[in-house]
């Protein structure tokens, strides 16, 4: 087995986070010597006992083939951080998902995506807003992404299906617990059109504490994260604060100053997110990185093998083009293509992500990018 059968089998056991993943991984036993540690060698990588002791007794090859056969009778792939499809925005937030559990059109991952968040008991106002803007950036070519939560997230992801930049439902849940459990129906027209994904095993229930770590996901995603409308507690601030964290945009749309719906919205304006009257104030920010226009129509009907809506190199400034001719030698780490491209730091990394947007370029485990 190799070492993403490894994350795999590490990643489905109930109590294994993030953080004793990657004390296995810098210990260098994402490999077939996994199934060979007692719960003292695991203990020696800074496991706690009781989870070395579950580690030794469940973790075997039987374990991981048995997993692997229950996600693929429901349905369900996925994609590791050390493969090429991972989504290199989300590669490039804090503590990025080890593995995504994915339905759907894997290709959406690549965006260009926008998340849409706000209110789960959204004013009219709000709900005409979310379907309007969600449309329209749909229609242009965006991705929306949104997290299958009742009111603003549903209406958005509703208005998305079926456009050319579809939609992408990150849930907060295993694939097989929908939550709410009244967008079941949703839920399968999404991953028909377009893509739901969660970072929990099959058979993991809803808890509180699992919808901040999906937010971090829709933010991680997306290019900015806009606020439709919500209260000063929504958990939609949580997204906010995600976006910002991670370097990406935040937009908040203005509301009436008199509807509790609109104050964290208006906090977030008064904070410096970026006002939001239409969606052409959202697609200016990006409009370098959207399709041709003649090619948003054949973007709408991509299938999943992942090849919709390719970059073709006519379409890259001169300094993607620069980069892309490096890459076509081979791959380079970053400090490779500092040293040949002469950019500075900051705008090689803003060269770079567009790339990874128009899906010309790739990132590998290491800092390392390659053409497609």
């Amino acid at each position: 087995m190799n070492n993403r059968d490894i994350l795999f089998g590490l990643h489905e056991i109930e109590g294994i986070g993030w953080r004793s993943i990657d004390k296995i991984r810098k210990a260098g036993y994402l490999s077939d010597k996994a199934f060979d540690c007692t719960a003292e060698d695991w203990e020696r990588m800074g496991i706690t006992p009781g989870m070395s002791a579950k580690l030794s007794k469940i973790l075997t090859p039987d374990w991981v083939m048995q997993r692997r056969s229950l996600m693929e009778s429901a349905r369900v792939s996925m994609i590791t951080v050390f493969d090429d499809q991972y989504p290199g925005l989300l590669k490039e937030t804090p503590q990025p998902p080890w593995i995504l559990y994915c339905r759907g059109r894997a290709d959406l991952l690549h965006g260009p995506g926008i998340a849409m968040v706000g209110t789960r008991v959204p004013t009219a106002y709000g709900r005409k807003v979310g379907a309007v803007l969600a449309e329209e950036l749909a229609s242009s070519g965006f991705t929306v992404v949104s997290g299958l939560a009742r009111g603003i997230d549903s209406i958005c992801h509703e208005a998305a299906l079926g456009q050319a930049g579809g939609t992408v439902a990150v849930m907060a849940t295993g694939m097989d617990k929908v939550y709410p459990p009244e967008n079941r129906e949703l839920l399968e027209q999404i991953s028909r059109q377009g893509l739901v994904v969660t970072e929990y095993p099959i058979g993991t229930k809803s808890h509180p504490g699992l919808f901040p770590q999906r937010n971090r996901i829709i933010a991680g995603l997306a290019l900015g994260t806009v606020v439709v409308e919500a209260d000063s507690r929504s958990g939609s601030l949580i997204t906010a604060d995600a976006a910002l964290e991670a370097g990406r945009d935040v937009f908040a749309v203005p509301g009436p100053i008199t509807s509790p719906k609109s104050r964290g919205a208006l906090e977030l304006i008064k904070q410096g997110a970026a006002v939001v009257t239409s969606a052409a104030d959202i697609m200016a920010e990006y409009a370098d990185l959207l399709p041709e226009p003649e090619n948003i129509s054949s973007a709408a009907g991509a299938g999943n093998d992942g090849n919709g809506g390719l970059c073709s190199e006519k379409n890259l400034t001169s300094d993607e083009s620069r980069l892309y001719h490096i890459l076509h030698q081979g791959p380079c780490s970053l400090d490779e293509l500092l040293e040949k491209s002469g950019l500075d730091f900051g705008h090689l990394h803003s060269v770079l992500l567009s790339l990874i947007i128009k899906k010309a370029v790739t990132s590998l485990p290491g800092a390392v990018y390659k053409i497609i």
